[in-house]
């Protein structure tokens, strides 16, 4: 159960920020004191899910349609229409064993970008919950039990109701809602490990709870981070840079680069004492939606932190002491996962054999970001030794850090035909299928996605050859 953190709660017949359940709770409540405690909270959740469906059915265009059906299919999400309406703004969904593959390889390929492009980016962790403070903005956990058994007591008079909502309020565990408080709070501890020097910066991934629009609920979303301190003479010219940096990085992992871009903050927009925002966006169906905003924020934000304090804030600047300016890249990684999917999504079309026309799909993730880069299968042959044959190949690949899909573990017979469906749409890279000549010859064949060309080699060198193909697409 969540809640906003306000001063003063507002009354759930006036546009205030009472979280969405409250809401709902209070107005079935004062209307019919009889209805049970379980059905208040189902009546909630309802109008949660249908402000989530009337949200995201204007996007659900073909292509979109086509995506969510091949997410859900090929193990990138659950099932389910919340899933799909999740993922579609944004938001963390339930992510099937392919997604939670993708979403992994784009936080550790953002951590490695940014961790290790310059010496003076630090990594950090903080906490996502924190006991005890009040920030104005914040979600807060409340114990549902215990709000529903408050509203269901008929005794109260509304002052004494609202007195002891915001009493739980205040009593509550508060959430972030970004990762900038974490960084500007340890920036202080961290001045030791730069010797009061300018420039440094410091980088977090982790969940945080964002405005979902018209519900009033939370979004729990995963966001990447790197606060760079700097110069105020600067400040200007590092914005430059890393919005340079972060865009090629999103590009650098594209099939088509053109649909990402950059694009300044119009001034009406900046929020939050910024005097600059720049967007990194991607062109989805429905138009540009941002995958990471930059900020230039000033001073203001680390003076407020850290009241006070400001001869402890001031680093050097050649000759100088300044307290230094802020600069803040927030990443979206569940954006980010939707605009590789789309990015990715080629639908090809081919005449077989028999002169029919058919469209083949093919999910072509970069090979770094594929979540599966070899398919194991068994063609025709004694089942006991290919399988044997099988899993000591899986051992190796997975010695060797290569994601493997067992595919010879299925029971069901499948065409060759149907299982390059299968793995086109599930974005695998190459497809090893080892049969009767492998246990005589060593010889077994290697489909590749990309080209579909079937290769035949010595079973000794595929793990090599794998191994070189991604090195080279990660050096591109």
């Amino acid at each position: 159960m969540f809640a906003r953190n306000k001063k003063k709660l507002s009354s759930p017949t006036k546009k205030g920020p009472i979280n969405m359940l409250s809401f709902c709770v209070r107005r079935i409540n004062f209307r019919s004191e009889n209805v049970p405690k379980i059905l208040l909270c189902r009546l909630a959740f309802a109008a949660f899910q249908h402000s989530c469906t009337a949200r995201s059915g204007a996007v659900d265009s073909d292509d979109t349609k086509t995506l969510m059906q091949l997410c859900t299919d090929r193990y990138y999400i659950a099932s389910g229409e919340i899933n799909r309406h999740f993922l579609q703004r944004g938001a963390s969904c339930g992510y099937g064993p392919l997604g939670m593959e993708l979403r992994k390889n784009i936080l550790e390929q953002w951590w490695n970008s940014v961790i290790g492009s310059r010496a003076e980016v630090f990594g950090i962790s903080t906490l996502h919950t924190t006991m005890g403070t009040e920030r104005n903005g914040r979600w807060k956990i409340v114990d549902a039990e215990n709000l529903s058994q408050l509203l269901t007591q008929k005794e109260l008079s509304k002052d004494q109701l609202l007195q002891k909502l915001q009493t739980l309020l205040q009593n509550g565990t508060s959430v972030r809602t970004s990762l900038l408080q974490g960084a500007l709070e340890q920036y202080v501890p961290s001045l030791e490990l730069v010797n009061r020097k300018l420039p440094f910066g410091l980088a977090e991934t982790g969940m945080c709870f964002k405005q979902s629009d018209g519900t009033g609920c939370p979004d729990e979303v995963t966001l990447s981070s790197l606060v760079w301190f700097c110069s105020p003479r600067t400040s200007s010219q590092w914005l430059d840079y890393w919005a340079r940096h972060r865009l090629h990085w999103w590009k650098k992992f594209a099939q088509g680069p053109s649909d990402f871009s950059c694009s300044d903050v119009a001034e009406e927009a900046l929020g939050n004492g910024a005097t600059r925002g720049v967007n990194i966006v991607y062109s989805f169906p429905w138009g540009l939606e941002p995958l990471e905003t930059l900020w230039s924020l000033g001073d203001a934000e680390l003076l407020q932190t850290h009241k006070g304090t400001r001869p402890k804030l001031q680093c050097r600047d050649g000759r100088k002491s300044v307290v230094p300016h802020v600069i803040s890249v927030t990443g979206n990684i569940e954006r980010g996962v939707l605009a590789y999917l789309y990015n990715s999504l080629q639908q090809v079309k081919k005449i077989d054999s028999k002169q029919r026309l058919k469209q083949r799909k093919v999910l072509k993730l970069h090979p770094i970001l594929a979540p599966v880069k070899v398919a194991l299968d068994m063609g025709r042959g004694a089942t006991v030794e290919l399988r044997q044959v099988c899993e000591g190949m899986l051992k190796e690949f997975l010695e060797g850090g290569i994601s493997v899909w067992p595919g010879y573990l299925e029971t069901m017979p499948t065409s060759m035909e149907q299982l390059n469906i299968k793995y086109d749409e599930m974005g695998v890279l190459f497809t090893v299928v080892i049969n009767d000549g492998t246990l005589e010859s060593g010889l077994l064949q290697v489909r590749s996605r990309d080209t579909t060309i079937k290769e035949t080699m010595h079973i000794s060198e595929v793990k090599n050859f794998v191994s070189r193909y991604i090195s080279a697409a990660e050096n591109i």
